[in-house]
């Protein structure tokens, strides 16, 4: 077994497992993942500002949601999109956070595939005029 790695935090050390002692990857980063939370210097040194916000938004919106308010209210309390709201939501259906990014490369994946299919083939040759372009035969 190897020793666990250490990471310096100011004059504190923090250890993360080492990676030989797990069985799989995503097993370690479990483990990696819950001794960062609970480290409160890791996630200091580890989070942007900016990260820090959108991670406490989330927990407030999440909290709201829990306990019964309307979207709008939340929205206008919290100064947070409906959008994050929503995505708060269906985290809680879904058990896992995704973003909006992450979200649209799969929908519109199948919104494109679908009006690649659907739209209609054009006759003749394309003349562009101030007007638009005119498909003359």
């Amino acid at each position: 077994m190897r020793k666990e790695k250490t990471i310096r935090c100011g004059k504190s050390a923090e250890t993360l497992p080492p990676i030989s002692n797990f069985s799989s990857r995503r097993e370690w980063e479990n483990a990696a993942w819950r001794k960062v939370v609970e480290s409160r210097k890791l996630m200091q040194l580890l989070l942007t500002p900016n990260e820090r916000h959108d991670l406490v938004m989330r927990a407030a919106v999440l909290e709201a949601l829990a306990s019964g308010k309307l979207h709008r209210q939340i929205s206008r309390e919290f100064f947070v999109s409906l959008q994050t709201i929503n995505a708060v939501k269906k985290a809680m259906n879904e058990n896992g956070y995704r973003s909006y990014l992450d979200r649209s490369k799969t929908e519109r994946k199948k919104r494109d595939m679908s009006t690649i299919l659907s739209t209609p083939r054009r006759s003749g040759m394309p003349h562009r005029t101030k007007y638009g372009t005119v498909y003359l035969p």
